[in-house]
């Protein structure tokens, strides 16, 4: 997957790599690094290799990088499971260096690998939660890690909404800049939401409207077309008087839909729901479905994905537009047939993409593994593997980590 579409040239309040003096300097690089495991082995290295750049450049110019991260929630205590020594031969593969481990991320263990690090050697620190400090970003623990760098390198957006000692506190204690992935992730953020090209659509689904009431309040007064799907959808459409059956829908939620639906209209933003939609008496394989008007809904079937005529209105939002941003799956995508919306919208959006016609952003667990799912995840221009960073950026909230790098 090309990672790295969006132009890094974007003006941003806070420093890049670029704008540090790195040769001979220690750069504790906050990275994220929290990657699934099996039997002591990496089972998606994505995350790693998304720092690689980061970590490259740096060495390039004669700089030390000096890696500390988060694994697991030990919650301040000493877990050995939790310990970031496993993933040296992974980071090894993935940089091209040797990678020295330090069994502390301060004190005289993690002095000592730091000061010995050779040209084209890279250090990595022990679990930073193994410090109960880490998460109340206390200021002793932060003053601890600060004698171990020169500069401080923040590359973990996926980070960026805690205010940790290692993702914010560092930021104010040391010369501060944003990493590779950092760069790009903002860049990608600020161009889809922030001094967007007009017309701007979101497409937003999911389960429930619930956890995803700020997201939907904040899009509505910056994009010109809303696409909402999944779960959220039956929510909406009930609030209109639509029976939506056994269908997953928060019908204690009817008051606020109808209230987000009205900000829309107020501020000339189109709200698309789905007009048609594939329903089934049980969420399994194999199972038999009916296309159906969205009025439609038996009262003992589920409504499981939006039907064909739904998915032509949003190919035809999506043609219309220039910037897109994703978070959500359409439908119940983790069961075939009930992933063909989201995989046609998908595969327009991919297609869009390509030829240059549409700046497209998409974030959150479930979005990526539909898009990958869809086998249109690389043809989008950013794609984020950030989770809760993603969504309260989207929200229009202040991230802490970035807030910091702002104010350095």
């Amino acid at each position: 997957m090309i990672w790295f579409k969006i132009p890094l040239e974007i003006p941003m309040a806070w420093k890049s790599l670029d704008e540090m003096t790195l040769n001979g300097a220690r750069v504790l690089t906050r990275v994220d690094i929290n990657v699934p495991m099996e039997d002591g082995v990496v089972t998606d290295a994505t995350r790693i290799d998304r720092i690689v750049p980061t970590v490259k450049d740096i060495l390039a110019v004669g700089g030390k990088p000096v890696l500390m991260a988060h694994f697991g929630r030990p919650k301040g205590k000493h877990v050995p499971e939790m310990s970031l020594q496993s993933l040296v031969p992974a980071l090894e593969a993935a940089f091209g260096a040797e990678v020295v481990f330090a069994a502390d991320c301060i004190g005289d263990a993690a002095g000592a690998v730091v000061d010995a690090l050779q040209p084209g050697q890279v250090a990595l620190l022990e679990n930073t939660r193994f410090h109960a400090g880490e998460e109340t970003n206390d200021p002793d623990l932060v003053a601890a890690m600060a004698t171990l760098g020169d500069i401080y390198c923040n590359d973990a957006f996926s980070a960026a909404h805690r205010a940790h000692a290692s993702t914010t506190g560092l930021a104010h204690a040391l010369p501060a800049c944003a990493g590779r992935l950092m760069q790009a992730e903002l860049s990608a953020l600020e161009s889809a939401l922030g001094a967007p090209t007009r017309p701007v659509m979101a497409v937003v689904g999911g389960a429930k409207v619930s956890t995803k009431l700020d997201l939907l309040g904040n899009l509505v007064e910056k994009v010109d077309t809303l696409v909402i799907g999944g779960g959220m959808a039956n929510t909406f459409m009930a609030a209109q008087g639509i029976s939506v059956g056994k269908s997953l829908a928060e019908h204690d939620m009817a008051d606020t839909a109808s209230e987000i639906l009205s900000k829309a209209t107020t501020l000339g933003c189109t709200v698309l729901l789905p007009t048609d939609v594939v329903v089934a008496r049980e969420f399994a394989a194999g199972t038999a479905t009916e296309t159906l008007p969205a009025d439609a809904c038996p009262e003992d079937a589920m409504i499981l994905d939006a039907g064909p005529a739904s998915v032509a209105r949003i190919k035809e939002a999506l043609s219309a537009s220039k910037t897109l941003i994703w978070n959500g799956p359409l439908g119940a995508f983790e069961i075939d047939p009930f992933d063909a919306a989201t995989n046609a919208a998908a595969a327009e959006a991919a297609a869009l993409s390509q030829s240059g016609a549409l700046i497209s952003v998409a974030g959150g667990g479930d979005t990526v593994a539909a898009l990958n799912k869809a086998g249109a995840a690389d043809a989008f221009t950013y794609i984020s593997t950030a989770g809760g960073a993603f969504l309260e950026w989207m929200e229009g909230k202040d991230l802490p980590g970035v807030a910091a790098l702002s104010n350095n």
